[in-house]
């Protein structure tokens, strides 16, 4: 029987020495897209609900208030017009939708992860665990799987399948991510998290205005990271490290936001509650992640919040007195590719890190040393993740 001291000295040379850190993201989004001024038109046309007139002339006040200039998507009108069901709002057309995510989701996952890689610069084979995030599909072997299999990746890769989370899973990932990096030596990480609109896509209904919203803010795309303890500063580049990351959930915020697979797709319920809700409860979550390193300013961090909605921005603004330029990266985000749930925070991590770049910015996180990650989802959820960012200067020697 082994003694204390041999499981002790073991758990020591499985840990990494220092924290998890981000050493690549990449980003992905469907060929096909659609500018959000001429969204309504097409939308009621696919669905033939021209004759909805009323209601057509409200959903194009709802997208011209979204803040959204465009989106991309899976969808295209072939698809639709051989899968009419999908464009009925309760029409059974479960099977034509997992059938159609099944194969895109992962296949969007590998552009992501394949643009991560390239940036990384280190063999696939260096992989040792792979992290896989979307809000669609049941099916097993699962979107994971099937990312190992279309990278040719080796079949001793451990796998994670994070299912059917919604918007904050972007955190929760790297969460994840930083739990395993930091408990084990030498792992790298491949993180994907790919969202397409497939599942909630419907024709509209009077009697759910709700739904009309959903239509108006969601887009499909794709991003990846790489995580991983202990740079290798000889071949890899570090961004981020992940400092602390945690999860809260709202009190008595449970039916607030909420979705439900049925045969006609997953029914998204949100309430008008949500942007004041996240707001009144950002402050708790802000003091407990910054409070042990002494920062108070919430001007003096940058931000990657996700972009739930225009009214969830404003809100968050008002409520902890931030300055416009602090969510800049977030409404760009918002603006070109709409509400891309769980991927949402790791594009707008993208977009800090080049824009960064193209100012001359001293570090990676806009020239701060620190900052935050906010995914905001059902439940209601709120993952905060503390990043602290490193020289944007810094190369590969």
């Amino acid at each position: 029987m082994a003694s204390s001291y041999d499981i002790a000295k073991l758990r020591q040379t499985q840990r990494a020495e220092g924290p998890a850190t981000i050493f690549a993201i990449g980003t992905a989004t469907p060929l096909n897209s659609i500018l959000q001024s001429d969204y309504p038109d097409y939308y009621f046309r696919v669905t033939n609900s021209d004759h909805m007139v009323a209601l057509k002339d409200k959903f194009k006040r709802i997208c011209t208030g979204s803040t959204i200039r465009k989106r991309h998507f899976i969808l295209t009108e072939d698809f639709l017009e051989e899968n009419p069901s999908i464009c009925e709002h309760m029409a059974t057309s479960l099977d034509a939708r997992i059938n159609k995510a099944i194969e895109e989701i992962p296949k969007l996952g590998k552009e992501a992860a394949l643009k991560a890689l390239k940036v990384w610069g280190r063999p696939i084979s260096d992989i040792t665990h792979v992290i896989f995030c979307c809000i669609s599909g049941t099916d097993m072997p699962g979107a994971d799987y099937r990312l190992t299999q279309l990278l040719g990746m080796d079949n001793s890769v451990q796998r994670y399948m994070v299912y059917q989370q919604g918007c904050y899973a972007g955190g929760t990932v790297l969460r994840l991510a930083k739990d395993i990096a930091e408990n084990n030596k030498h792992a790298r990480i491949l993180v994907v998290c790919s969202e397409i609109t497939l599942v909630t896509f419907r024709g509209p209904d009077e009697n759910y205005i709700g739904s009309l919203v959903q239509q108006a803010l969601f887009g499909d795309g794709a991003a990846a990271v790489i995580v991983g303890s202990d740079p290798d500063l000889a071949t890899e580049r570090p961004l981020f490290e992940i400092a602390a990351a945690f999860q809260t959930v709202v009190p008595d915020s449970g039916k607030v936001m909420r979705g439900n697979l049925t045969d006609a797709g997953l029914m998204l319920e949100l309430s008008k509650a949500v942007p004041e809700l996240i707001a009144t409860n950002i402050e708790s979550a802000l003091a407990k992640a910054f409070s042990p390193i002494g920062i108070s300013d919430w001007n003096s961090i940058f931000w990657s919040a996700h972009p739930g909605g225009p009214a969830i921005l404003d809100r968050i603004e008002r409520q902890v007195g931030l300055n416009k330029e602090k969510l800049r990266a977030t409404r760009h985000i918002l603006s070109e590719y709409g509400n891309l749930s769980s991927a949402c925070v790791l594009f707008i991590l993208d977009e800090i890190v080049n824009k960064s770049a193209e100012e001359g910015a001293t570090t990676t996180g806009e020239g701060l040393d620190w900052g935050v990650l906010f995914g905001f989802g059902p439940g209601l959820t709120v993952e905060t993740v503390v990043l602290h960012s490193f020289p944007a200067t810094g190369s590969i020697a």
